[in-house]
């Protein structure tokens, strides 16, 4: 997974401020949001990036596994990240 050129990012205080250069929006991630969005673009792979939130937060692993997807379904929607295929 990788952040496209034309958006630009910027951490404030804990938190992402992406700007879609193609469609001149604006969007935010909280803390968690972040964090999760970092992770993954260091990633080589979402299941990795799951595996590694498994183990640092105390949550269901369906519970991760569905919220992550749809942080993923979201960010990709808006075109705020691209996700390669092996």
């Amino acid at each position: 997974m990788r952040i496209p050129t034309d958006v630009l990012f910027q951490e404030l205080d804990g938190e992402m401020i992406l700007l879609s250069l193609e469609t001149e929006e604006y969007y935010e991630l909280n803390e968690s949001g972040t964090k999760i969005l970092l992770l993954l673009a260091g990633a080589a792979s979402i299941q990795t990036a799951y595996d590694a939130l498994l183990k640092e937060y105390v949550v269901q692993p369906d519970t991760l596994r569905e919220d992550l997807l749809t942080l993923v379904d979201e960010l990709v929607s808006h075109g705020l990240v691209e996700v390669s295929t092996p």
